[in-house]
C-alpha cells in the first residue's frame, strides 16, 4: 500500500514537471523525476521488508521461548500440537496428564453444576470417571486440532457440540482454561 502511494506521488510529480517545463528541459526533468521516484519506491520497499523481518523475528523468538503475548500470537502448528496433547490425555483417560496441561484455577461446567477447580490436586481429586465422560471423550476425540481458530477466549477442542475443552495462552504458555459438558 505504501509502495502504491509513493509511486502515485512520483507519477503525479512527473506529470506536473513534464507539463510545466519547456521541450528541452522536459525530457531531462522527466528522467530525473522518474529516477527519484524509483529510488523512493526502492527505499520504501526496503524499509517495509526490514520492518516485516523484524516483526517475524520477534514472533519467532516469542514462539521459540514458548511464551506468547495472546491467543492470536500462537501459530497453527503450536495450537495443533497442544490440541494433540489434550486429545491424547482425554483418549487415554489420563487425569494426571490432563491436570498437567491445565492452568489453575480452571472453570469446569459439569452437568450437575459448574465449579472452579483451584489446583492440580483438586483436579485429580475429582476422579477420572467424573472428568472423562463419554460425551467429552467423543467430542474431543472428533475435534480437528489442525483447524483450530484463535479467539479471545482461546481454542475450542470439540466436535462442534456443547461439550468441549478450551485452551488458551495463560502466563505466556498454552494451557487448558475450561472444560464444558
Amino acid at each position: 500500500m505504501k509502495m502504491r502511494k509513493v509511486m502515485l506521488a512520483a507519477v503525479t510529480a512527473m506529470v506536473l514537471v513534464t507539463g510545466c517545463s519547456s521541450d528541452g528541459q522536459q525530457e531531462t526533468e522527466a528522467q530525473e523525476t522518474e529516477t527519484t521516484a524509483t529510488e523512493a519506491a526502492q527505499t520504501s520497499a526496503e524499509a517495509e521488508t526490514e520492518t516485516e523481518q523484524a516483526e517475524t523475528e520477534q514472533v519467532e523468538a516469542e514462539n521459540a521461548s514458548g511464551k506468547y503475548e495472546d491467543n492470536f500470537a500462537v501459530s497453527t502448528e503450536a495450537a495443533a500440537e497442544f490440541g494433540s496433547q489434550v486429545k491424547a490425555a482425554v483418549a487415554e483417560k489420563d487425569l494426571e496428564k490432563l491436570a498437567d496441561l491445565t492452568a489453575y484455577p480452571v472453570y469446569v461446567g459439569f452437568p450437575e453444576g459448574s465449579m472452579t477447580i483451584e489446583s492440580r490436586e483438586d483436579m485429580i481429586a475429582q476422579g477420572a470417571e467424573k472428568i472423562f465422560t463419554q460425551e467429552l471423550i467423543d467430542s474431543v476425540g472428533a475435534a480437528d486440532e489442525t483447524a483450530l481458530i484463535p479467539s479471545m477466549a482461546g481454542f475450542v477442542l470439540s466436535d462442534g457440540g456443547k461439550t468441549n475443552i478450551i485452551f488458551a495462552v495463560s502466563d505466556g504458555d498454552l494451557a487448558i482454561v475450561g472444560i464444558n459438558y
